[in-house]
């Protein structure tokens, strides 16, 4: 992988909507799963009977929300230093 050329400011714009490409599915994957939970956890208390396993599936939402962000960030992360690395 070759070092992005960050000479101006066009090229700087390109290699950043380069790097917020890298991981998108993830995080709105992530993003989506996060919304989710948020309102299955919120809506739990009117869900009668069913209100427990709502809330689990909410938690659970939740959690497999943050991991996908947190895996986003990780592969965004991975791939900017493996471009801006000097290979030979």
């Amino acid at each position: 992988m070759t070092r992005p050329d960050l000479s101006d400011a066009a090229k700087v714009a390109q290699y950043r909507a380069e790097l917020r490409a890298v991981g998108r599915n993830q995080r709105l994957g992530g993003f989506g799963l996060v919304i989710f939970g948020a309102i299955a956890v919120w809506a739990a208390a009117s869900a009668g009977p069913a209100g427990p396993m709502v809330q689990w599936v909410g938690y659970a939402a939740l959690a497999l929300g943050w991991a996908l962000m947190l895996a986003a960030i990780f592969l965004r992360t991975r791939y900017h230093r493996q471009r801006m690395r000097e290979t030979n």
